[in-house]
This record gives C-alpha cells, sequence and structure tokens, in this order.
C-alpha cells in the first residue's frame, strides 16, 4: 500500500494495538490458570466453546449475567488500588449465578479505557482470574478497548459476562416449595462488596479523611484498603448444597439491599421476617452509618448490612445446611424466617 506524506495513525490517534496485543500475551498465563472441566480457556480466537457434557449436566439450562464493579471503580483510580476491583467483578456476576441455581462454568470480561496501561490492567486482569479461581469458573476471553475521548486521564471502566448452567430440577427460587416456617440463613459479607460506593464516597468526603488515613473501623488498614475489601465469591460453599437440593431460594444481597433483593427469591403470599438482632452491625457499616446520618431504613435499602447471600431453607434441613456451611468456611447464622405476607 503506498505511503502517504502526513498520514495519520491509529496511534497518533491514541490506541495503541501493539500495548493491546502486549497485554494478551501477559494474561495468557492467568487464564490457563483457571481452565476447568469443559473448558480449555485459551485465548485468541473470536469465541469460547464449552462442553457441558464434560461438566457432568444431563438435562442443562444456560444462565447468564452481567455486571460492572460501579463507582468502586473511582477508589482504585484514585488510589492505585487496582489488584482487588476483578475479583469484584467477578462475583458480582457469579453470585447471582448462583441465586439461579446456576453453577458458574465461564467469565468474560471487558475493560474500556482512554488510554492502555498495560501494567494496571495487567493487575486488574489478575484480580479476574482470582476471582474466576475462586468460583470455579474459566476465564475464556474478554474485550479491552482504547477509546480516548470517551475516557478521561486515568479512567477505566469494567463489565463482566458470565455463563453457569442448572439441571432443569434444581433452577433457583422453588417457590412452589416454600412455606411459612422456612428459615432464612444468612452468609456474612466481606464489607460493603460492590454497592453503595457512591453513597459511601460522599461520607467520605464528609469525614474529611484522606484515602490514606487509617481506616476508623479497621485497625492496621488506610480507609482506601478497608473499603476495597473484595466482594466475597459464595460458589464453592453453596453450589454443593444447590445441587444436593437442600436450598430453596438464594438472595444476592447487592443494590436494594437487604429490603429489595429478597422479595425477588420469595414466593407470592410470603415475605422474610428478619431478626436483626441475630448478627451485628459490622464496624464500617456503622462507622458508614454514624458519619454520613444515615437513616436506618437508608442502611437496609443501600447495603447488604452485613449479609452478602441469604438462603431459603426448610427448617428441618437448616442445623445441616449451617454445618455444611460452617465446614466450608462461612460465617453463617440463622437471621430470620419467612411468615404469611
Amino acid at each position: 500500500m503506498t505511503e502517504r506524506p502526513n498520514g495519520l495513525t491509529y496511534a497518533q490517534a491514541g490506541v495503541d494495538i501493539d500495548a493491546g496485543n502486549a497485554l494478551v500475551d501477559a494474561i495468557k498465563p492467568l487464564a490457563k490458570a483457571t481452565r476447568r472441566p469443559g473448558a480449555e480457556a485459551s485465548l485468541g480466537g473470536f469465541g469460547a466453546l464449552f462442553d457441558l457434557k464434560a461438566a457432568g449436566y444431563d438435562d442443562p439450562l444456560l444462565v447468564t449475567t452481567t455486571d460492572g464493579v460501579g463507582t468502586k471503580l473511582k477508589i482504585a483510580i484514585e488510589t492505585g488500588l487496582h489488584d482487588t476491583v476483578g475479583i469484584d467483578l467477578v462475583a458480582m456476576c457469579v453470585n447471582d449465578l448462583l441465586a439461579q441455581g446456576a453453577e458458574p462454568l465461564m467469565f468474560l470480561d471487558y475493560l474500556a479505557t482512554s488510554k492502555l496501561d498495560v501494567a494496571v490492567a495487567t493487575r486488574v486482569i489478575a484480580g479476574i482470574a482470582e476471582g474466576c479461581k475462586l468460583a470455579g469458573a474459566a476465564l475464556v476471553g474478554g474485550e479491552t478497548a482504547e477509546m480516548p475521548g470517551m475516557y478521561a486521564g486515568a479512567d477505566y471502566d469494567l463489565a463482566g459476562f458470565s455463563v453457569g448452567a442448572v439441571d432443569r430440577n434444581r433452577v433457583l427460587p422453588r417457590m412452589d416449595d416454600q412455606g411459612a416456617g422456612d428459615l432464612l440463613i444468612g452468609l456474612a459479607s466481606s464489607g460493603p462488596h460492590s454497592n453503595g460506593y457512591s453513597l459511601i464516597r460522599k461520607i467520605v468526603e464528609r469525614s474529611g479523611l484522606a484515602w490514606d488515613a487509617p481506616a476508623p473501623f479497621a485497625e492496621g488498614q488506610t480507609l482506601a484498603q478497608a473499603l476495597m475489601t473484595p466482594t466475597r465469591i459464595y460458589a464453592r460453599s453453596l453450589t454443593p448444597l444447590i445441587k444436593a437440593g437442600q436450598v430453596k431460594g438464594l438472595a444476592h444481597i447487592t443494590g436494594g439491599g437487604l429490603t429489595e433483593n429478597p422479595p425477588r427469591a420469595i414466593a407470592e403470599g410470603l415475605a422474610a421476617r428478619f431478626d436483626w438482632d441475630a448478627w451485628p452491625l459490622p464496624p464500617v457499616f456503622a462507622w458508614l452509618a454514624e458519619t454520613g446520618g444515615v437513616a436506618q431504613e437508608e442502611m437496609r435499602r443501600t447495603f447488604n448490612c452485613g449479609l452478602g447471600m441469604v438462603l431459603i431453607v426448610g427448617a428441618e434441613k437448616a442445623p445441616a445446611v449451617l454445618d455444611a456451611l460452617l465446614g466450608a468456611g462461612e460465617d453463617a447464622f440463622i437471621c430470620g424466617e419467612l411468615t404469611a405476607a
């Protein structure tokens, strides 16, 4: 092709194809480490294949979810703490899969930025790979986009897409099987997870604390480190219980908190009655409420308040389910019951 004098290039427009190729080379070992039965997790093709038969399913339904990390990313960008937002990204997607009874199988990511910083992107994707290992999902691909003019400075955004499978007779919630007297089991969260960070950032601004100030609610951590604690992934502890048919419903407590999310997993005519004294409000939430002057009801409809997941189980199965969860390393406890609405 003829060279043109003073011709523009893609790089001069702000997009560096060589940087993108360098990133792919850097993350290939990360993706390879997430291999699981049914997926080879190889990068470089135009799509990814998954063998459901190899994963052990007889009558499978596919379940898909997609999500992001939200404005928690602003803290990562402002402080340079990029290593765990990838775990958040995976968690927000795969915990939703679990709520449908699905086992996480595959994960793909999308990273968009103004100018690709290979070192930062590698740290982010290393976190995604770690999240996939925690979830038992294969990182099978993704997309990185440089979009100068759409993003400013060091800003970037993340989106995730996950695919899971569930045998037809294990789909959750099993609303026809629910009844008054079923118990609610809470699984402790690791903090705010990835929800409510627009409010959190407003509260931090009101507090006058810098991101590198000691966290008032977490000894030995800066404020930023404490608030960047990654979202807990519950796949390893919940998948065996779901497959064994011991769970009637699951609510992933995300945006909307404990007010909006549980009803999505509960049959019509029933309602969740929480025992609010069954668990202590974690210090991070107590600090947010006090510093921001946030009313109790607003806290419960914005944050998880210490519960990352809520299970619905029959009263007769609750002791065995609790034992299994505790044995799997979860902080689990009875936190309420279903009642007639």
